[in-house]
């Protein structure tokens, strides 16, 4: 289905917005794992504000889809979505990095209602949303599990081990995605530990594939809604993003996959986001 020019407007909106609560954080704590949070913003914004069923006011909801960030330091996001979307207070995104807030480092399901999972240690988001997976349709329900990785995720073997067992028990209520943002904190992922072409690899998994633009918001809805790709068959989605999206000296950058911001970037970087607010803001005058 595609998205109106409205419904498109909104979720830009949303993701803008996104990004304005990651750096909202990173000033709290003066860094962060930017990079990849800011590359996956548009996969986050479509699932909580198109996509998924979920209800902030029943966090545990039987009904509920489920969302695993596997990497899990790519949490700035997923509490930029959460509060966004009513799970928590704003001003808790004031307390990150800080020893007592309810947003760590990693998410963690104990300290923070709508996070699914307890995640970082990479390579076993995939497991946990896999048995997510077979659980709810044990039980007969139609819910639907997501599950966030990065590209260089892909070199931890226990997401091979969880690819092959969804695809033998035919999880076509599965959905991974792949951040592939080309970097990981040494670098280049294919001169890390190379996992290309990941479309053969998926696929020779028993996997159904696609392959998008990560950062277009309606390539990125259109391909969640059209999944399962194949009924029977666990579906992933390659998604091609940027490195610190939307911040123009940190784009496909690896030296910002932790960012430890000076006071001329976070200039910059405030100067950056309130542009793209302008953009936006025209951009809605145009629909009317």
């Amino acid at each position: 289905m595609s998205l109106s020019a409205q419904e498109k407007w909104e979720l830009e909106e949303k993701a803008l917005a996104l990004r304005e609560k990651v750096l909202r954080m990173i000033k709290a704590s003066g860094s962060g794992h930017l990079g990849g949070a800011l590359s996956a913003t548009e996969i986050l914004t479509a699932l909580y504000f198109r996509i998924m069923k979920v209800d902030p006011q029943q966090p545990d909801w039987p009904e509920r889809d489920r969302f695993v960030l596997s990497a899990g330091h790519k949490c700035l996001i997923l509490y930029a979505a959460l509060a966004e979307k009513g799970f928590l207070p704003e001003s808790y995104l004031d307390t990150y990095g800080d020893l007592k807030s309810p947003l760590p480092g990693h998410p963690s399901m104990q300290k923070q209602p709508g996070v699914e999972a307890n995640t970082g240690a990479l390579g076993h988001g995939l497991s946990i949303a896999g048995g997510m997976a077979m659980g709810l349709r044990a039980q007969g329900k139609k819910n639907r599990v997501f599950v966030l990785m990065g590209d260089g995720e892909q070199a931890e073997g226990s997401n091979w081990e969880a690819a092959a067992a969804a695809s033998y028990h035919k999880l076509d209520n599965l959905l991974a995605f792949v951040d592939r943002n080309g970097l990981q904190i040494g670098g280049k992922t294919t001169e890390v530990m190379s996992y290309e072409p990941l479309e053969d690899r998926w696929a020779a998994f028993g996997w159904s594939v696609k392959t998008i633009d990560g950062n277009d918001i309606e390539q990125v809805v259109e391909a969640i809604e059209s999944a399962p790709f194949e009924t029977g068959k666990p579906s992933v989605i390659i998604a091609d993003t940027v490195k610190s999206k939307g911040l123009s000296f940190a784009e496909g950058d690896a030296a910002y996959h932790y960012w430890k911001a000076g006071a001329d970037e976070m200039k910059t970087a405030d100067a950056d986001l309130k542009k793209a607010r302008e953009i936006l803001e025209n951009a809605r005058k145009g629909l009317k």
